[in-house]
């Protein structure tokens, strides 16, 4: 499976499997994580057998089951577009856990901060946590906007690759599935503006990285 393929297959899941992440996966989970980190200017980290995390009363009400696996998204709180770029090298992660066998599930507002075993600095702050593990299945489509919603070019006037980014924007995940982004080109350079809305920052990062991935071409 190659990263466009995980972006078609990828889905949220909520339930899963209570077995351990396996040791050569998580070797390898850990490896990307901390080369991403590197890039990125992060500080995520694997969180491995914490149910805590996820023992919330939201949790529940969210059917989460055996999510005791988790990515802390975790940065400076000086980076100033700290929510969009953990958005962005988070989606990194879990196109490449899709390709592991792994299901996933981006999560800012069911998990409690207070109970997450993540390594989180004075200066720095969590940006959401992303459940990882093996999924007692593998998850749902969701509904996508049409892609005039989201974009104001007609698609007579779109390159191949511009489609094949676009596509891949809208199977991106977002908060409440808001999908609440516009894209466009410029100069033949494409650019990805978030609306107003909750965690559309970090919806801003998962859908310029599914953009990029798929299309091969650097957008702002």
């Amino acid at each position: 499976m190659d990263i466009r393929e995980a972006i078609r297959e990828r889905h949220s899941v909520r339930q899963y499997k209570d077995e351990p992440i396996d040791t050569d996966t998580r070797k390898h989970l850990e490896e990307l994580i901390n080369e991403t980190n590197e890039e990125g200017g992060l500080h995520m980290q694997l969180v491995c057998d914490d149910p805590a995390c996820f023992d919330t009363f939201l949790a529940h009400y969210g059917k989460f089951s055996n999510a005791k696996n988790y990515i802390a998204v975790v940065g400076k709180r000086s980076i100033d577009d700290l929510d969009e770029r953990g958005g962005y090298y988070g989606q990194r992660i879990v196109l490449h856990a899709q390709t592991m066998g792994l299901n996933t599930c981006w999560v800012a507002g069911t998990y409690s901060k207070g109970k997450c075993g993540a390594s989180v600095a004075d200066d720095e702050r969590i940006v959401c946590v992303i459940a990882i593990g093996y999924g007692e299945n593998n998850g749902s489509v969701h509904k996508s906007k049409s892609k005039d919603k989201v974009c104001n070019i007609p698609e007579s006037d779109m390159p191949d690759w511009f489609k094949e980014g676009l596509e891949a924007a809208l199977l991106a995940p977002t908060a409440i599935n808001q999908q609440r982004f516009l894209i466009t080109l410029e100069n033949g350079e494409p650019v990805i503006t978030a609306k107003m809305g909750p965690m559309t920052q970090i919806d801003l990062g998962i859908v310029k990285y599914n953009f990029e991935a798929a299309s091969g071409h650097k957008c702002r």
